[in-house]
């Protein structure tokens, strides 16, 4: 099946009422783990790659496994960088072959932002390529992995949500496919119940009419993402349980075999990788576990 525009996927899920799973992904056992579960569930699927992991695969280095591997799924899978921070970053995925970006402009005082990626998506859609854009901030605790940066003590801060008329201002002058925004989930591990902000959630889809992405999908219960489907969010990120899940697996593995040669953990990581994901599509399709 040919690699689908991000847009047609989420325009979708939309009007379905669910939502797609985007997974990142760096290496080939995540890849085939990711594709296996979204055709044995039969759902689209987004595979990203973040700007926070280069520093553990280059994106050039991933992009040929992630597009030949997309190229063979049975089902329709968009390519994203994920939190891409620069023109740079952003012009070099789209030139390495990936369909959707995500320019991160959260950092920049409202007005940069706009203008920055009013930009992007200007050059994004003249090549039918996809744009996810950000308003608010998603806190990256520094003891929470994910590789986070931010003080612990910002995650209640609601001062940091995305305000929904902003948002609204945001989208009518960027021109941007998809909005991430922030209403109370934090990337990485939850040390604490989130508290999520879902009538805030609502009136930013009221006021957008965007599909709404959720960063910091990892760790919430059935529940939660059942309330945040309901009141708009179409696209969940996710990598912390899945990569956490997949480092546990491995190292039970590990733990009973005798000879644990190194190409034995890969498919260790790639069984783990599609138990894992296949659990978190059921959830944002609204099925039980």
């Amino acid at each position: 099946m040919p690699i689908i525009p991000m847009n047609e996927i989420l325009d979708d899920a939309k009007k379905g009422g669910f939502a797609v799973g985007c997974f990142n992904c760096i290496d080939l056992w995540m890849a085939r783990g990711i594709i296996k579960a979204a055709e044995d569930e039969n759902k689209p699927v987004i595979l990203c790659h973040a700007e926070v992991h280069y520093k553990y695969v280059p994106l050039s280095n991933v992009m040929p496994i992630l597009l030949e591997e997309a190229s063979k799924a049975k089902v329709p899978v968009a390519l994203l960088l994920d939190h891409g921070k620069s023109f740079d970053s952003i012009i070099m995925a789209m030139h390495l072959g990936m369909n959707a970006v995500m320019f991160d402009g959260s950092e920049l005082p409202i007005r940069e932002n706009i203008i920055q990626t009013r930009e992007i998506v200007k050059i994004a859609h003249a090549i039918n390529v996809s744009v996810e854009g950000e308003i608010g901030k998603v806190v990256r605790p520094s003891d929470a992995g994910a590789d986070g940066f931010d003080d612990a003590s910002l995650v209640d801060d609601a001062s940091l949500y995305t305000d929904p008329d902003e948002a609204a201002d945001f989208v009518r002058k960027t021109g941007i496919d998809a909005l991430a925004c922030a209403f109370g989930t934090v990337h990485g591990v939850y040390r604490n119940e989130p508290k999520l902000d879902f009538p805030r959630l609502a009136a930013i889809r009221e006021k957008t009419n965007l599909p709404i992405v959720m960063h910091g999908g990892s760790g919430l219960s059935g529940d939660d993402y059942k309330h945040a489907i309901k009141n708009g969010v179409t696209k969940i990120n996710y990598y912390t349980n899945m990569a956490l899940y997949a480092g546990q697996k491995i190292k039970q593995q590990i733990s009973v075999c005798d000879e644990p040669f190194y190409h034995m953990i890969g498919k260790w990581a790639e069984q783990a990788i599609y138990e894992d994901v296949r659990k978190a599509i059921r959830l944002f399709s609204g099925e039980k576990e």
